[in-house]
């Protein structure tokens, strides 16, 4: 196995700091050295690396552009281990790390208000929520449970079902002033705000009430509900989203339904954890914590 190339950390920052000041001097007395020591460490880097990173121009540096490329790769390792440093001081001796995906509309919508309480039941559980467009985070090691929409198979997790949703229209209250959407049919030919994660939504929708649009496919996409929720707040179209995510636009009058159909979704959002982890402490707490939810 060949040797790894590995930079000291120190020769990192003094390359860093040296490239934010374009001075060995300013990256000394910032990193409390001398300017000797920071010039070493940088002239120890480029002999390792074997490209030139400072160009020295009348006693001015200037990065080359192997120093250029170089600093945008070192300003991320830096900041990734100032903030891997910084998490861990976030934990005590007993905590426990609880690595939670999510898709992002269901997470805020959803997930995020239903996990109120959940720390002073369990104070020893540190949930670690990140967005997921899709469950391939459990197979990964990157989280321990997952939330996700589908038919609730999954190779290797046990998948438990928590709700069915069901889909309707809604917009801005502007667009629907003067019987503007009178119709299926107007419906039809306004903007359709698509997601990403669902491109039959529309189609099926229409198919589903004997209309065929010709435009169901066509129209601004979004990654994901809660952007096309803002678009459609903001009068730029007609948006396809579940009951449960616009609930409380559609309480306020921020949103009304634009035609009155609401479709079953071909699919659920479930919990998921690997089958090896069913008894796993953390793991139990969580999902008995979200399944008391569901009877509330």
């Amino acid at each position: 196995m060949s040797k790894r190339l590995m930079p000291t950390m120190a020769a990192l920052q003094c390359f860093e700091a040296t490239a934010r000041h374009l001075s060995f001097t300013r990256a000394a007395d910032e990193l409390h050295l001398t300017q000797s020591a920071v010039s070493k460490q940088v002239a120890h880097l480029e002999e390792m690396l074997h490209h030139r990173l400072f160009l020295r121009i009348r006693r001015r540096l200037q990065l080359t552009p192997a120093g250029s490329l170089y600093l945008a790769e070192v300003s991320k390792i830096l900041i990734q281990v100032d903030m891997s440093s910084r998490y861990v001081l976030t934990y005590g001796q007993q905590t426990e790390v609880l690595k939670v995906a999510t898709q992002p509309s269901f997470g805020v919508r959803w997930l995020i208000p239903h996990l109120k309480g959940f720390g002073r039941r369990h104070p020893n559980i540190h949930l670690d929520i990140r967005n997921e467009m899709e469950p391939f985070a459990l197979l990964q090691g990157a989280a321990d449970v997952v939330f996700f929409f589908g038919q609730g198979s999954w190779p290797g997790a046990t998948c438990v079902e928590l709700f069915g949703e069901e889909v309707l229209p809604v917009c801005a209250p502007e667009l629907l002033v003067g019987g503007a959407i009178d119709s299926v049919e107007a419906l039809a030919h306004g903007v359709l705000l698509q997601n990403a994660s669902r491109p039959e939504a529309w189609h099926e929708w229409f198919q589903q009430q004997g209309v065929q649009a010709v435009n169901s496919y066509q129209g601004p996409r979004f990654d994901t509900f809660y952007m096309a929720l803002s678009a459609a707040q903001s009068g730029c179209g007609v948006a396809l989203v579940p009951r449960y995510l616009v609930a409380k636009e559609l309480a306020e009058g921020s949103l009304v339904v634009a035609w009155d159909h609401a479709m079953p979704s071909k699919g659920a959002h479930y919990l998921a954890y690997a089958e090896h982890s069913a008894e796993v402490p953390k793991v139990r707490a969580l999902v008995e914590w979200v399944q008391a939810q569901l009877v509330i």
